[in-house]
C-alpha cells in the first residue's frame, strides 16, 4: 500500500478551539485486494511536562481492491491534544505538533507540523 505524500492539512496554524483536519491519499499499489490500517500519531514538541514521541490518536481501517484509492480524513479535536499536567488536570497547551501517519509507529510514511494557538 501507499500513502500518497501530498496531504491536505488545512493550514499550519490552528486556535485551540477549532478541529484540525488532514486528508491523503490511500492507493493499493500491490498484487492483490487488502486491506490497510492508516494509523495517526501525534507529538506535542514543547509540551511540559514531556509527552510521548508518538501518541496513537486514530486509526482506520480500510479494504482496497487492486489498484484502488481512497482519499482518508482524520479529525484532531481538541481531546485529542489534551493531556493531564502534573496536577492531575486536563489541559491543551499551546505550541508546536508533529503529526504522522502511517501504517505501524515504525512505518511513518507522511509528516508534517502544525502549530496550536491560544
Amino acid at each position: 500500500m501507499l500513502i500518497n505524500t501530498t496531504n491536505r492539512l488545512e493550514s499550519k496554524n490552528f486556535f485551540q478551539h477549532e478541529d484540525i483536519i488532514i486528508s491523503f491519499d490511500l492507493q493499493n499499489t500491490g498484487s492483490y485486494a487488502g486491506e490497510e490500517v492508516a494509523q495517526l500519531y501525534l507529538r506535542n514538541l514543547v509540551s511540559q511536562p514531556l509527552r510521548p514521541i508518538k501518541e496513537l490518536k486514530g486509526f482506520q481501517k480500510v479494504m482496497l481492491q487492486l489498484g484502488e484509492t481512497k482519499t482518508i480524513t482524520f479529525t484532531i479535536d481538541k481531546e485529542k491534544l489534551a493531556f493531564y499536567n502534573d496536577k492531575l488536570e486536563r489541559v491543551t497547551q499551546p505550541g508546536m505538533f508533529s503529526l504522522m501517519i502511517g501504517s505501524a509507529s515504525d512505518d511513518i510514511r507522511l509528516q508534517d507540523n502544525f502549530g496550536l494557538i491560544n
